[in-house]
């Protein structure tokens, strides 16, 4: 989880490859018309959002009910689009990737094929709640090697007792 440009579908690749799980890219699950408000510039309300985060949350239901291993990338910004996540799967575990806003702009600023543009950096920004301390989240700036980043998440995921079987990471 974590603002555009934070290394997300980077991150979650090489945790799932790692792990042996499931990669889910929460950006392919927007609607059409979320897709077509973020390419033109305009921040998603959460109205906009609350589709999305349900078909995420059918998702790691899914995969629950199926005793899969996960990992979905997805913005989360929100402890209620989190809390809402977490009504699919209780057991749910959140990555929260952060860095300075200058690092994140120049990452965005430097992808191609990308509907997202940069300028929506600043309201992602000012809707992000940090996950709270009850909230089985770990958070990691993004300065190192996604890989390594990766790393460090598989070991605090086994740390928490959530073995690649039957665990989820957003």
């Amino acid at each position: 989880m974590g603002v555009s440009g934070c290394g997300k579908t980077t991150v979650g690749r090489a945790l799932a490859a790692a792990a042996g799980w499931r990669y889910v890219e929460g950006d392919e699950l927007h609607p059409p018309a979320n897709v077509a408000l973020m390419a033109a510039g305009t921040p998603l309300t959460d109205d906009d959002r609350q589709a999305w985060l349900e078909t995420i949350a059918a998702v790691l239901g899914e995969a629950a009910a199926r005793d899969e291993g996960l990992v979905v990338t997805c913005s989360a910004l929100k402890r209620r689009y989190r809390d809402l996540l977490r009504t699919a799967e209780p057991a749910l575990r959140f990555v929260h990737l952060h860095g300075p806003e200058a690092l994140l702009a120049e990452r965005m600023a430097a992808r191609r094929g990308h509907y997202m543009p940069a300028s929506l950096l600043q309201s992602q920004l000012a809707t992000l709640e940090p996950p709270a301390p009850d909230e089985a989240a770990l958070g990691l700036p993004i300065g190192p090697a996604p890989e390594a980043l990766a790393a460090v998440a598989a070991a605090w995921l086994r740390a928490c007792g959530t073995p690649a079987s039957d665990s989820q990471a957003a």
